[in-house]
């Protein structure tokens, strides 16, 4: 069953390496990234897993101990899912979950396993919330932390441009992830999600899924737009 959940942006600029002489500009965010990452320790849970955003050559499981690294965004700086070492370490965790690593070391995780998925903007709503049920089936005390963006379309330097659409789908991302709506969740629109380059829908759907039977409440911590695409960082309990 699911116990707690984080849900975190996850540009690679959240990492101050990467983001060199801009790091400051997300210190809030990752702030609240800490926070949220500290509500999935408090509550004890067995098992860790971490979803994110993938490339199709990317999506599926990730073990515990699986290598990232921020070497294409040229910083000399590798990360492990969690502190154990994969028996195969030839597949690399796609950018999302390498992000997720890096907060996991950060906050110095070492209170449960961890399991990584990377899950394809191809996912249905269906699917996806399929598959959150899958992974809070059973009798562990299961946590989550949920990687993905909002929309890159908010200003007119965003990666995506502007796109008038893009503030009103992010509201409604936000106030369902502050408040656990699972029906909201559930409702974004995956077609909307791509045209507007919002990475985190089908992670979020994922969580939807998970949290079914958990009676969960939400807490937003963080919500903005950055460059132009959207950040929220919210803890579930």
């Amino acid at each position: 069953m699911l116990v707690a959940a984080a849900v975190c942006p996850c540009p690679p600029l959240l990492v101050p390496e990467v983001a060199a002489g801009a790091a400051p500009e997300l210190d809030v965010a990752r702030a609240a990234c800490a926070d949220a990452l500290g509500v999935l320790a408090a509550s004890r849970p067995d098992r860790l897993v971490v979803v994110g955003p993938a490339a199709e050559e990317e999506r599926g499981a990730h073990p515990e101990g699986a290598p990232g690294s921020f070497r294409g965004f040229g910083v000399d700086l590798d990360v492990t899912l969690g502190r154990e070492k994969a028996a195969d370490a030839a597949r690399r965790l796609p950018s999302s979950l390498a992000v997720a690593a890096w907060l996991l070391e950060r906050t110095g995780w070492a209170d449960a396993p961890i399991e990584g998925l990377g899950v394809t903007e191809l996912l249905t709503a269906e699917r996806c919330i399929h598959t959150g049920n899958e992974i809070a089936a059973g009798p562990d005390r299961v946590a989550m932390l949920v990687m993905g963006d909002a929309s890159a379309c908010r200003t007119l330097k965003a990666p995506g441009y502007l796109d008038e659409r893009a503030e009103p789908f992010d509201a409604a991302a936000g106030q369902a992830l502050g408040t656990a709506d699972l029906a909201a969740l559930g409702a974004l629109d995956a077609d909307l999600a791509r045209q507007l380059k919002a990475s985190g829908r089908a992670p979020w759907q994922v969580l939807a899924g998970a949290a079914r039977d958990a009676g969960l409440s939400g807490s937003l911590l963080y919500e903005g737009a950055p460059y132009g695409v959207g950040y929220v960082v919210a803890a579930w309990s």
